[in-house]
């Protein structure tokens, strides 16, 4: 039986991180700072200076910005965040742009002096708009994720107040962080999505169900990116297995390659919400699951995401739907009756099988990516159910789920971050 302050905590973490966002969610954080500015100068600026993260740069330089008609890259955000000038809609903020408003970003683009630098910025995400309309002159930055607004100004007066955000005052991003590193874990998690009532989570799960599987559908029934979801389901024997790998992938073609379709994020991202959902929903059909048991495996993917993403950090070298895949497998094992014991090996298998698979950006590829990921999940889940499992020894793989999953943490925090700095040279190269 979990305290009362566990099961609150536990609730406030997921509906904290289970938000609708159209496209890529590191443009997108651009195009709703861009719309920010645009609010605060009271019109659109006349030059703006964008300074970057380096990880952000690697996230935006190759993926389609939604509702652009094909544009792509960080200047195509930051026009569309000011031509929408919606920063209401945060995530969502590009919703509000009409065809017929395309023209207008390709000419604010070509207009509005935009000068992008990379910050010099010990947080992987970070960045900092600053724009200049007349005498005005205005800031704003984002830091840590992708809609925590820590800083706006005009004429060097805090507006602040105005557009932070509001759902919990005395949560600040480094208490949600610390929270997610210090009270998650896997034996919780699995207690806590078996006991939970779901009257305050189920709006929220109810909702990724449906903006994720809308936009896996979108990607099987249209050609987007390299249609890796199509592929898989072309090839071999289109069994539950491939089906939940196929979906998953289909609704990151469609995602990385410009759909308008919003998704539910968690871990800030919506390739990883994909993946740790659509699987568990496609084993949820096909074995005739009932919903409620379907609500709680969701409850156990997404909560094992966000715990192996809390020791990774928001963005980093570590490809995210892996992290992603291991959940979407322990939320399966979950589904199916899996023991605690189970669903634990199912984590540390899938976590051998493919840690360290690089992040070079969101792009078509993460498509193919998830594929695997979600593969190395199944697997994991596969090999503890017939007694398999890797041991304390075998790579990175130590004794105990939360070992294994603190080594994975300080592979990517420490091991990665000279991968992470040549992974963006070589692209900056391109």
């Amino acid at each position: 039986m979990l305290s009362s302050d566990i099961i609150t905590s536990y609730t406030a973490i997921l509906k904290d991180e289970l938000r609708p966002a159209m496209g890529c969610t590191e443009p997108i954080s651009i195009a709703y700072a861009a719309s920010i500015l645009t609010d605060v100068l009271g019109g659109r600026a006349e030059a703006i200076s964008v300074g970057l993260s380096g990880n952000i740069i690697k996230n935006v330089k190759s993926v389609v910005v939604p509702a652009t008609g094909g544009m792509h890259g960080i200047e195509s955000a930051v026009a569309a965040g000011v031509i929408a000038n919606a920063y209401e809609q945060k995530l969502e903020v590009l919703g509000v742009l009409q065809e017929q408003d395309i023209e207008q970003i390709a000419a604010y683009k070509d207009q509005c002096n935009i000068e992008i630098y990379e910050l010099n910025s010990r947080c992987s995400f970070d960045l900092k708009l600053t724009g200049k309309r007349g005498d005005d002159v205005a800031t704003v930055r984002i830091k840590e994720n992708h809609t925590n607004v820590v800083a706006v100004t005009r004429n060097d007066v805090s507006l602040l107040g105005r557009y932070c955000e509001t759902h919990d005052e005395n949560v600040t991003a480094e208490s949600a962080k610390e929270l997610r590193e210090n009270l998650l874990n896997v034996r919780d998690i699995v207690t806590f999505a078996e006991e939970v009532p779901l009257d305050e989570l189920r709006p929220y799960l109810e909702k990724q169900i449906e903006l994720n599987m809308t936009i896996a559908e979108e990607g099987l029934k249209h050609s987007y990116g390299a249609s890796i979801g199509k592929l898989l389901l072309q090839i071999g024997v289109a069994d539950t297995a491939r089906r939940a790998r196929a979906y998953a992938a289909a609704g990151s073609d469609a995602r990385m390659s410009g759909c308008e379709l919003a998704v539910c994020i968690i871990s800030g991202s919506g390739n990883q919400g994909i993946t740790a959902s659509v699987p568990v929903i496609i084993y949820a059909r096909e074995h005739g699951i009932d919903h409620e048991r379907l609500l709680r495996a969701l409850i156990v993917s997404n909560l094992v995401t966000v715990h192996q993403k809390a020791g990774i950090g928001c963005l980093s070298a570590y490809c995210g739907a892996i992290s992603a895949g291991c959940g979407c497998g322990a939320g399966i094992a979950f589904l199916l009756g899996g023991t605690y014991s189970q669903i634990a090996h199912t984590i540390v298998n899938a976590v051998a099988i493919l840690s360290g698979t690089i992040c070079d950006g969101a792009k078509p590829s993460c498509a193919a990516k998830i594929a695997m990921a979600v593969e190395a999940g199944i697997l994991g889940y596969e090999m503890a159910k017939t007694g398999r499992q890797f041991y304390a020894g075998d790579g990175i793989v130590t004794k105990g789920v939360e070992n294994t999953i603190r080594n994975i943490g300080r592979l990517a925090r420490e091991g990665m971050g000279e991968t992470d700095k040549e992974i963006i040279k070589i692209m900056l190269e391109q």
